[in-house]
């Protein structure tokens, strides 16, 4: 998953909007580009322009080519994309900071020191592979365009070869991204990297060589050259590594982007609002645990993503982090709710989904898991508190006073949350934990919600319901599996000494 989380209703006002964003970051591309041709001639913008004016012409019509191909293609492919300016200024940010530094390492370094793969890197983390694909096809085109106009980025037999590397280098970033989970194994995709560049710059090279004569001192000459250019295509493939890293934070902050590195980094051990909910709330947290278990099955096998899924299940319940002691995984013998009246328990209890958005939001983590905290429980009905009022009272009592607020699952990986949630404590409370008992525990608990309509305001099927019941009861059997009772022994030792007693 990435920045295009959500559904939006596709209408001529988003059309024409997008259409006008677009037209907005074309012209800011093309004076990006204007600029970096124009060097150290911007004192003579004017003169320099009216000189090369068919160039600079030719250029700017090149450019809106591209952007116009891909305008069409997320038009007709993912309009998710072009709905909201957030999703534009990404796509725009990326091509515009991959020309400028393309740019900038060809001119003052090398034409093959260029960190080729960054845009691919960067249109994959936050985007994903198949617009990563497309986007680093156009970025290499347009680097291409660029360098066909400069007169001091590269010498003209390399701009060609220099297309070829920059595709071939994001390519080969793109199949292995799946391969890095964290950061710095990103590293290693930039070694990657080096191998189809260097290959090239190789052949290149060699091909250079075997028309300069054959001469040794020629030789030795070309062979240290040979060296030199890989060196540099060497450099470009870590740099494209070292650039990501240093940039991708500021993307995933300017853009609310949550991506799969910062999903590890917010499940981790040290994650700030983990390691407090571990040392306040123990019981929720080993609760959250096990929900996270729960919910990373079910989402495989609905083919969702497993890391959003953990990431949601681990902070659900954070909200609880308000009053830890009123909520019954964490408490002893004594039960506080015995001192307050039904009414104010169910406030209590309810309170720590909008609790849990609040906490979520205040440390500045993703919006989907703030939306995860608030929609868990959806408008279930606090049924312990509720049949306790009924007992205390002769009148009729609104059911909505002992409700949650919702609002109800939205995506299907809430749906998920609220089910696994809801299943894991249930069975926990069960006495026998047969699969039997687990089974009916579980169907019990989706025909509940589904009956109360709390899947309406999501798009998962009977069929997805199916699957999250048989994989939760195969789960939640293996966590809670009956455990043999030890017999009480004691050891005799060969010289006939009698110690412990193992229970």
């Amino acid at each position: 998953m990435n920045i295009r989380e959500g559904e939006s209703v596709w209408t001529k006002k988003e059309i024409v909007k997008s259409a006008l964003l677009f037209v907005l970051h074309l012209v800011i591309l093309i004076l990006i580009a204007a600029i970096l041709l124009l060097g150290d001639k911007f004192d003579r913008f004017s003169q320099t322009i009216k000189e090369n004016r068919t160039n600079y012409l030719y250029m700017t019509f090149c450019i809106f080519l591209l952007v116009l191909i891909t305008y069409f293609y997320y038009f007709f492919e993912d309009r998710r994309m072009l709905i909201g300016g957030k999703n534009i200024a990404l796509i725009f940010t990326v091509l515009d900071l991959s020309l400028i530094v393309s740019f900038l390492f060809g001119k003052y370094v090398h034409i093959y020191a260029r960190p080729v793969a960054l845009a691919a890197l960067l249109v994959f983390v936050l985007v994903g592979r198949r617009d990563a694909i497309f986007m680093n096809m156009i970025c290499a085109i347009l680097m291409f365009v660029v360098d066909n106009f400069s007169d001091g980025t590269a010498a003209a037999n390399n701009v060609y070869s220099s297309f070829i590397i920059a595709f071939s280098a994001g390519m080969i970033a793109i199949f292995f991204g799946n391969k890095a989970k964290t950061r710095f194994q990103i590293v290693g995709i930039g070694l990657i990297i080096v191998i189809p560049v260097d290959f090239i710059i190789f052949l290149l090279e060699v091909s250079g060589l075997s028309g300069s004569g054959s001469g040794s001192a020629t030789a030795v000459t070309g062979i240290e050259k040979i060296f030199q250019q890989m060196g540099y295509g060497l450099l470009g493939g870590i740099m494209s590594a070292v650039l990501f890293l240093a940039i991708l934070p500021v993307f995933e902050s300017l853009f609310n982007c949550l991506t799969v590195f910062r999903l590890r980094e917010l499940t981790s051990s040290d994650a700030k609002l983990l390691k407090k909910l571990k040392e306040e709330a123990p019981g929720t947290f080993n609760h959250s645990m096990v929900v996270a278990q729960l919910a990373e099955a079910c989402a495989a096998n609905l083919g969702e993503d497993v890391d959003y899924a953990r990431a949601a299940a681990f902070y659900h319940d954070v909200g609880k982090l308000h009053q830890p002691e009123y909520f019954t995984e964490n408490q002893g013998e004594y039960n506080l709710h015995d001192e307050l009246t039904p009414e104010l328990s169910a406030d209590i209890i309810r309170s720590h989904t909008q609790d849990g958005y609040e906490l979520i939001r205040a440390h500045h983590l993703p919006q989907f898991l703030a939306d995860v905290a608030l929609q868990h429980h959806g408008t279930m009905p606090i049924r312990y508190f509720y049949a306790k009022a009924l007992k205390m009272t002769d009148g009729e009592l609104n059911i909505e006073d002992f409700s949650y607020p919702g609002p109800k699952p939205k995506t299907k990986i809430a749906a998920i949350i609220m089910i696994a949630d809801a299943s894991e404590a249930v069975v926990r409370a069960l006495p026998k934990r047969t699969p039997e008992e687990v089974e009916k525990a579980v169907r019990g608990i989706i025909e509940e919600r589904m009956d109360l309509e709390q899947f309406s305001d999501c798009d998962i099927t009977m069929a997805d319901l199916t699957t999250i019941r048989r994989t939760l009861v195969s789960t939640l059997t293996g966590v809670y599996h009956h455990r043999v009772k030890y017999p009480s022994i004691k050891y005799k030792h060969a010289d006939g000494k009698t110690t412990g007693e193992n229970q």
